[in-house]
């Protein structure tokens, strides 16, 4: 009974959602609109977003030692595969926001709470998933041009990748591999998550309507991706500093964007399981202490 509920949501009977074409002006528009959101919320989406590159720089290098210089654009560019998921407390945020309801940091997470938490969890891991066959393959790549040896410092790292045959090789083939991935995700993801944060519908039902939407928008689904990419090699200099702003914008544009796409219907709303009290949270902090202007 379980398994069918994260697979097929609330509903007894999975409904048909209704996915709408969209032009270029609609991604302008959710792009807008998620900079308004971060505008409106600044502080805790900062504050959200900033522990995902450190995070994964922490792992990184405690998993590869000073090995890591040739992985560390593979786990740059590795961020678009997880940032459908990571955004889940700023997609949460912006539907509070939308429906005029009372916004906090605390209701970032209420996602944890949801009755839709094991289909984002499923979802979730098929990511994880990816991201790490992408890092696998990414280093295998490399291996394969360069060998096992690390590089002896940065700037020899930088000339065997930009003035040999080897390091074009890596590149042409390497972005080439990494662009499969990334259309993968786009497809599996652009509005999956944001649908099981609205509508308790399903993992199965989030996943067929995400290849839908993008079935339906080719061209503009494949804009969306090459903006997600932009901004977040923008995002990632200096030192991935840039993601602070860039993945809280693209997470409320997100949330914008999944609404254009796709039709409100009486599908129903996930359910919050009842806290035992209401919890404080360290994300609140900053929040209390700064009026929001909006």
């Amino acid at each position: 009974m379980a398994n069918s509920h994260i697979l097929l949501g609330a509903a007894t009977v999975p409904g048909q959602l209704v996915v709408r074409r969209i032009g270029l002006a609609d991604l302008k528009d959710a792009l807008a609109k998620g900079i308004d959101d971060f505008y409106a919320m600044p502080t805790h989406a900062i504050f959200l977003c900033a522990i995902y590159p450190v995070i994964g720089l922490v792992l990184a290098r405690l998993a590869f030692g000073y090995s890591i210089l040739p992985l560390i654009y593979p786990l740059a560019s590795g961020f678009a595969l997880v940032g459908p998921f990571a955004g889940l407390g700023l997609y949460e945020l912006s539907r509070r926001r939308e429906a005029g309801m009372p916004v906090s940091a605390r209701h970032s997470f209420d996602v944890l709470h949801s009755s839709s938490i094991g289909a984002i969890a499923a979802l979730g891991l098929v990511l994880l998933m990816i991201f790490a066959i992408w890092i696998d393959i990414a280093y295998n790549i490399y291996i394969a041009n360069f060998g096992y040896a690390p590089p002896a410092s940065l700037t020899q790292f930088a000339h065997d990748v930009l003035t040999t045959p080897a390091g074009w090789t890596l590149i042409v083939v390497g972005n080439g591999v990494g662009l499969l991935f990334a259309a993968l995700v786009l497809t599996i993801g652009v509005v999956s998550f944001p649908l099981l944060v609205d509508r308790d519908v399903g993992a199965a039902v989030a996943l067929l309507t995400s290849i839908q939407a993008v079935i339906k928008n080719p061209l503009t689904m494949a804009v969306w991706g090459l903006i997600v990419a932009v901004l977040l090699v923008i995002g990632s200099l200096p030192f991935f500093l840039g993601l602070t702003v860039v993945l809280p914008v693209l997470g409320h544009s997100t949330w914008h964007l999944y609404r254009k796409v796709v039709e409100a219907d009486a599908s129903p709303r996930p359910q919050l399981r009842p806290r035992a009290q209401e919890r404080r949270y360290a994300a609140d902090f900053p929040v209390a202490l700064l009026p929001w202007r909006k």
